[in-house]
C-alpha cells in the first residue's frame, strides 16, 4: 500500500497492512453509573458466562462518543462508566488464508483512542488495559478465541470521571455544562477500532527520522524477542524508482537502521527529494523482516516518509535550513456533531484543503491529539503542524505522572509524520498555575520540555505555549489585544518587543521566567511568533464566547486586515497562529461558521491571511 496509494481509511497510516478490518459501526452500549458491571460479570456477556443478562440496552455508532449526536445516543449528562460490546466474525481475526500457518500468527484489536481508562475482554478473558484518553493500542486476543467459535464476543468498559481534573482533559468541561472556551465531554471510544491478523513476529512499531543530507534512519521494534537472528529490508522509492535499498541482521527486539539515499548528496536533486507545504514530497517505504538467511518473509509493511529538517535559529524557524514564515491557525479538532471524533477521513482531508485555501501554510491543533489520518493529509497535502495534547487543571503527583506518560506515548506516535514541525506539551500554565511561585511547577515544564528533546532532539519544542516560559525552542506570545496599533506598538521594532518582554506582557502575564530564555531570544535562538491572536466573532449572540466582536461583514473584514498586517510587516515576528479555524461550541471566534461556511469569501480571507508575505512563504 504505497503511500501515493492510499485514501486515508487506514486509521494507523505509518505502519500499514494490506488485510485489515474495520470494527466501526454498530455496537451495543450500556451505562453503568453505579460501576458495578465489572463486579457483575457484563464482561462475559454473551460469552456463554454469567453475564448473558447484562444491559446492553443501547446502540452506540463507533467511534462516535455518546455525548455526540452522531453517535445515536447524544447524552451529555455525566455517566463515568460506560460498556460496549459487539460480535467479531472468526475470519476478521484469523482470515481463511491464514488457516495452514493459524498457530504462528496472532490475532490483534487497535483502539486508536478510548477515553480515558479502558479494559477489553474477548470472550470473558480480559486482553488488555489502557490509561489515557488519547493514545493508542492494542489487544492480542489469540489466546482468548473460544476454539470452534465463528464469532467471538468483543467487550470494553471506559471510565472516565468527568470531574476529575489531574488527568488530561483539553477542552472538555469539568463543569456541569460548557462554559468559556471549554466544550462537551468525550468519554469512551472515539477514534477507529479495527482487527489484524499478523504473523507472530511481526513489525509492531516503525518510526522514522530523516536528515535532507544523511538521508533517513528506520526504527523497528518487533512484537517480541527473535529465537534467533533475522534479516529486516528498508526500500525507498519514489513511484517506481528505487532510492535506496539496505538490509541488516538484527538479533534483538529493536533495530535502528541508516538508510543513505545518493539522490540527496547531489544538492539540485536534493531540492526535488525534501518535503515542505508548497511540495510535499513523500517517498514510499516498505520494510519486510526476513528470516537470517532472507529466502522467506516473516513479516511485511508498508509506509512512507517526508524528508525535511525543522528547527530554529538566526532569529527565525527554519524548514530544510531556510527562514520560513509560519501563518498558522490554531483548530480545536471540535465538531458539532462528533465531538472530539470525526466523521471520517473525508473530512480530515477537507479541513486540510481549507486551512491551505485561506492562505495559511500551517496549523495548531488545540489541546488535544488529532487522530492520526489528520497528520496523514497534512503530510500529503502539504501543511505544517504544532503537536500538542489536552492539559490537566490540577498540580499533584497524579497529574504529572498522568501528563508526562500520555504525552511521550503521543511523541512516539506522531514523531514519523514530517508535518509535525514543533511539540507543545504545556499551553498557557494549564495545569501549572503557580508556576511563577511554586519551583517544583517550574521544574515540571523544563522537564517536560528536556523529555520531549530526549525522545525527539528533531523538532523545536515549546516548554509553556503562550506565557511564563521556562525553557523553549520558540518564544510564543498570546495577544488577544483588538487594538492594530498597539500590536504595531508591540512587535513594530525591537524597543517595543524588549519592554514587552521585560513585563508585564499581554494578560498582565510575563513571557519570560528565565534569563536563560530571553538571552536565547536576544540571540536569535528562540524565535518570536505570536501564536494566539484575534479571536474575532462576526456578530453576537446570547451565550456565546469571543475576543472581540463585530457586527458586519465589513466591520469583521477591516478588523482581520488591521490585525493581521501588523505581524505580517513585524520585522521581529517568525510567524503567527490565527485563533481560529472554526466556530467551535459557544466559541464563535473562527474564520468559518461551525458547518465549515466561511465568514468571508475564501479569496478575502487568504489575501488578508498572506498579505505581503504573499505566496512565496508558503501555499
Amino acid at each position: 500500500m504505497r503511500a501515493s496509494e492510499q485514501d486515508g481509511t487506514y486509521p494507523r497510516p505509518m505502519l500499514c497492512r494490506e488485510q485489515w478490518t474495520s470494527l466501526d459501526g454498530a455496537w451495543e452500549f450500556g451505562y453503568d453509573d453505579a460501576a458495578a458491571g465489572e463486579r457483575e460479570g457484563w464482561f462475559a456477556a454473551g460469552a456463554g458466562g454469567d453475564g448473558a443478562g447484562a444491559p446492553f440496552d443501547r446502540q452506540i455508532t463507533v467511534p462516535f462518543p455518546p455525548e455526540s449526536p452522531a453517535s445515536g445516543i447524544g447524552e451529555t449528562g455525566r455517566h463515568p462508566v460506560v460498556w460496549y460490546r459487539r460480535g467479531i466474525p472468526h475470519t476478521a481475526l484469523v482470515p481463511d488464508t491464514a488457516a495452514e500457518d493459524g498457530a504462528a500468527r496472532r490475532a490483534l484489536i487497535h483502539f486508536g483512542a478510548v477515553d480515558h481508562r479502558a479494559k477489553v475482554w474477548l470472550d470473558g478473558t480480559l486482553v488488555a488495559e489502557h490509561v489515557g484518553g488519547q493514545t493508542p493500542f492494542t489487544a492480542d486476543v489469540t489466546d482468548a478465541l473460544r476454539p470452534g467459535a465463528a464469532e467471538h464476543v468483543l467487550v470494553v468498559r471506559a471510565e472516565d470521571d468527568p470531574a476529575e481534573l489531574a488527568q488530561a482533559r483539553g477542552k472538555q468541561d469539568w463543569q456541569e455544562r460548557p462554559h468559556a472556551v471549554w466544550y462537551e465531554r468525550t468519554t469512551g471510544i472515539w477514534q477507529s477500532v479495527w482487527a489484524e491478523s499478523v504473523p507472530a513476529r511481526h513489525i509492531a512499531d516503525l518510526a522514522w527520522t530523516t536528515d535532507p543530507i544523511r538521508g533517513v534512519t528506520a526504527e523497528v521494534e518487533l512484537a517480541g524477542q527473535p529465537a534467533g537472528p533475522l534479516t529486516v529490508d528498508v526500500v525507498i522509492s519514489r513511484g517506481d524508482r528505487v532510492l535506496a535499498r539496505t538490509s541488516a541482521v538484527v538479533d534483538g527486539r529493536r533495530a535502528r537502521i541508516d538508510v543513505a539515499i545518493p539522490a540527496l548528496r547531489n544538492g539540485i536533486d536534493r531540492e526535488e527529494l525534501l518535503w515542505r507545504p508548497e511540495q510535499p514530497v513523500l517517498l514510499d517505504a516498505r520494510v519486510t523482516v526476513r528470516t537470517a538467511d532472507g529466502s522467506a518473509a516473516v513479516d511485511e509493511v508498508d509506509s512512507y516518509v517526508g524528508v525535511r529538517s525543522a528547527e530554529v535559529g538566526r532569529g527565525a524557524f527554519l524548514l530544510n535550513g531556510h527562514p520560513y514564515f509560519v501563518r498558522s491557525v490554531l483548530n480545536q479538532g471540535y465538531r458539532p456533531r462528533t465531538l472530539l471524533a470525526n466523521a471520517g477521513t473525508e473530512e480530515l482531508r477537507r479541513e486540510v484543503e481549507l486551512t491551505k485555501a485561506m492562505g495559511f501554510n500551517a496549523t495548531r491543533i488545540h489541546q488535544k491529539a488529532e487522530d492520526p489520518r489528520f497528520l496523514y493529509w497534512a503530510d500529503r497535502l502539504g501543511l505544517l503542524v504544532w503537536g500538542e495534547t489536552g492539559a490537566t487543571y490540577d498540580y499533584c503527583g497524579v497529574a504529572v505522572e498522568s501528563l508526562t506518560r500520555e504525552w511521550l506515548e503521543l511523541v512516539r506516535r506522531d514523531r514519523s509524520h514530517p508535518s509535525i514541525v514543533t511539540w507543545v506539551p504545556i499551553n498557557e500554565s494549564w495545569g501549572i498555575t503557580d508556576i511563577t511561585r511554586d519551583p517544583a511547577q517550574h521544574h515540571f515544564s523544563v522537564a517536560l520540555a528536556n523529555l520531549t528533546r530526549a525522545l525527539d532532539p528533531t523538532r523545536p519544542v515549546v516548554s509553556n505555549e503562550g506565557w511564563e516560559h521556562t525553557d523553549s525552542d520558540i518564544l510564543g506570545v498570546h495577544d488577544y489585544t483588538a487594538d492594530p496599533e498597539l500590536l504595531t506598538a508591540r512587535y513594530g521594532d525591537a524597543a517595543g518587543f524588549d519592554a514587552l518582554l521585560a513585563g508585564p506582557g499581554p494578560s498582565g502575564r510575563t513571557l519570560s521566567l528565565t534569563a536563560r530564555q530571553a538571552e536565547r531570544f536576544a540571540a536569535g535562538d528562540a524565535p518570536l511568533m505570536v501564536t494566539e491572536f484575534g479571536g474575532l466573532s462576526l456578530g453576537s449572540h446570547e451565550g456565546d464566547f469571543a475576543y472581540t466582536y463585530t457586527d458586519s461583514d465589513t466591520q469583521y473584514a477591516a478588523l482581520l486586515r488591521e490585525l493581521f498586517k501588523p505581524l505580517l510587516d513585524s520585522p521581529l515576528v517568525a510567524g503567527y497562529c490565527y485563533t481560529q479555524f472554526m466556530d467551535t461550541a459557544q466559541e464563535t471566534n473562527g474564520l468559518l461558521f461551525d458547518d465549515g461556511r466561511p465568514k468571508l469569501p475564501l479569496e478575502t480571507i487568504r489575501e488578508i491571511v498572506t498579505g505581503t508575505k504573499g505566496e512565496g512563504a508558503g501555499a
